[in-house]
């Protein structure tokens, strides 16, 4: 993995997380890397949240993966404290590269870190090799996600 650092995000990474985020069958019919306000709006409201951690995976001053993770105080399971790992990317160029289990690994202390009893993350129906590769590194498929477009 060489000199590879997971920071915070700025504001000046944010292209290259929208790229990742476009550079997928997805992502491609849902994000719009040529119009940066939107990304740039919640990027504001991202940093501002301490319960948000938006992260990047950087090796030599290039931003190669990223990932939110988000802490969620709650009253279910005896006051539990939880976290939500979202929006996983990793560059093109480094996928198979062992990148992604770095980037979930981080995510997994830092919810120690702050505390939480249990991570959870969920990854579209279609994404069937991230499936495979969130069980080998030990979630399991517990739950049926709903969403509701507003």
């Amino acid at each position: 993995m060489g000199d590879l650092e997971i920071r915070r995000a700025t504001a000046a990474d944010i292209p290259a997380i929208v790229g990742m985020f476009a550079d997928d069958p997805l992502g491609a019919r849902r994000e719009s890397p040529d119009d940066p306000a939107p990304y740039l709006a919640a990027y504001e409201r991202i940093a501002a949240d301490p319960n948000q951690h938006l992260v990047v995976a950087v090796r030599d001053q290039r931003v190669i993966g990223t990932l939110q993770l988000t802490i969620v105080p709650g009253l279910s399971r005896r006051g539990a404290t939880r976290s939500i790992i979202e929006a996983v990317r990793v560059h093109a160029d480094e996928r198979g590269s062992g990148l992604g289990s770095r980037l979930i690994e981080w995510a997994v202390a830092e919810s120690r870190q702050r505390g939480c009893h249990l991570v959870q993350l969920t990854s579209d129906a279609t994404r069937t090799d991230a499936h495979r590769f969130y069980e080998r590194l030990g979630f399991t498929a517990s739950h049926v996600g709903f969403k509701l477009q507003l």
